[in-house]
């Protein structure tokens, strides 16, 4: 067996980046982004106004005057009015460009309008540049604001259109082919006889996917039967990216898995973790470069290893930026006496000093998915140690942050 950093180490190096491809904005959400954005001017454009009222010169304030004449009004998205009097105000309204000679901004509650004169209230006393958004002063032009490898999200694809782009560069949508197998399996919405059980699994780990940009996703569901599988799997290494199996990787009679694999030439990198639940995951690549991920079956040690092995190497083959490692504090002693890295569900809470503190969920064996509901996410605790105390530091998975 490899230890879980062999494992991660292995998986990152052995996939294949993904290519680039251009794709319209609208389109662009929880992609990873493959090219830098530039500020195509600069942000804002002008001194904006952030408040609906009147804009004056200051110095007019400070030397006494409380009404004003107002000259004209200005609207976001007219062109720039000048003051031409240093008695005179201009109406305003939030996100214009603030008119030429004014300096100041008086809120529309602060004053009263009588006959075209605006009189600011007696005990308001206004600051200089008050509610003025200056031009520059979130980025100049050509500042480089996001840079290849995050992921877009709402905020940034706000950014990209301010910048004046339709289309951007972005990870290819890897296929992935999600596999289930197992006599036993019935998918939701079929008759079931008391021996079978639901299929979860498959539907679990496509969403898992989904939920981190992966949405082009293929599922089916294949029976213990070596020649069937031989005959599927080669139809789903010719058309997929990605696959990742779930079930027949362990040492039963009926766990071909392994064995179809290596007859289709799929490279075994290794077989094996020293890790509960999932130590008997397998990890292979494919005669054209595909990822294989065959995961154990068991519904907690499979989605362990999906979120601990899967995600992270498709997010690098997509070339995301590696993400900061997060940790917690245990809320609750803990043993674990297998010489293995125990990977323990959580349900995390915060302390008033901001700790994040993970509570450990009890599962009924790795089969239990039901107890998974009500975590956030694991935390890993390293084979050199069996008890842990209330108050240690812990690395933390969340399910849904890689």
């Amino acid at each position: 067996m490899i230890t879980t950093t062999e494992a991660t180490q292995s998986t990152l190096e052995a996939i294949s980046p993904f290519e680039a491809t251009h794709v319209s904005l609208d389109e662009a959400a929880g992609r990873v982004l493959h090219q830098t954005v530039v500020a195509e001017r600069d942000q804002p454009p002008f001194d904006r106004v952030t408040m609906d009222g009147i804009a004056i010169r200051f110095a007019s304030f400070a030397e006494g005057l409380r009404a004003f004449n107002i000259q004209a009004a200005q609207y976001a998205g007219d062109p720039v009015i000048t003051l031409n009097a240093d008695a005179n105000c201009i109406e305003i309204m939030t996100g214009a460009v603030l008119p030429t000679g004014t300096d100041c901004v008086i809120p529309v509650e602060r004053i009263d309008t009588q006959e075209a004169i605006a009189t600011i209230a007696d005990d308001y006393l206004p600051i200089h540049l008050q509610f003025i958004h200056p031009q520059g002063s979130d980025y100049v032009k050509g500042h480089e604001i996001l840079q290849a490898g995050e992921i877009i999200s709402p905020a940034h694809i706000a950014i990209i259109a301010s910048c004046g782009l339709d289309v951007v560069a972005v990870s290819e949508h890897p296929t992935v082919s999600v596999i289930s197998t197992g006599n036993e399996l019935v998918p939701a919405g079929e008759a079931i006889a008391a021996h079978q059980i639901r299929m979860s699994n498959g539907p679990a780990l496509a969403a898992m996917l989904t939920q981190q940009g992966f949405t082009n996703v293929l599922q089916e569901h294949l029976p213990d039967d070596r020649d069937t599988l031989n005959t599927k799997l080669a139809v789903l290494l010719e058309k997929s990216n990605v696959l990742v199996l779930s079930g027949g990787v362990s040492m039963g009679k009926a766990d071909f898995v392994p064995q179809v694999l290596k007859n289709l030439g799929v490279r075994l990198v290794f077989h094996k973790i020293s890790q509960r639940p999932g130590k008997p995951m397998w990890f292979g690549i494919g005669p054209g470069g595909q990822a294989v991920f065959a995961l154990p079956g068991n519904p907690v040690s499979s989605l362990v290893c999906c979120r601990q092995y899967v995600i992270p190497a498709l997010l690098k083959a997509s070339g995301r930026t590696e993400a900061s490692r997060v940790y917690a504090v245990l809320g609750e002693d803990f043993s674990f006496k297998a010489a293995l890295t125990c990977f323990l569900p959580v349900r995390i809470d915060s302390e008033t000093d901001g700790r994040t503190i993970a509570i450990p969920v009890a599962t009924n064996t790795s089969g239990d998915f039901s107890a998974l509901g009500a975590t956030d996410g694991y935390v890993e605790l390293p084979l050199e140690q069996s008890v842990f105390r209330a108050g240690e530091v812990a690395l933390l998975h969340l399910w849904d942050k890689p």
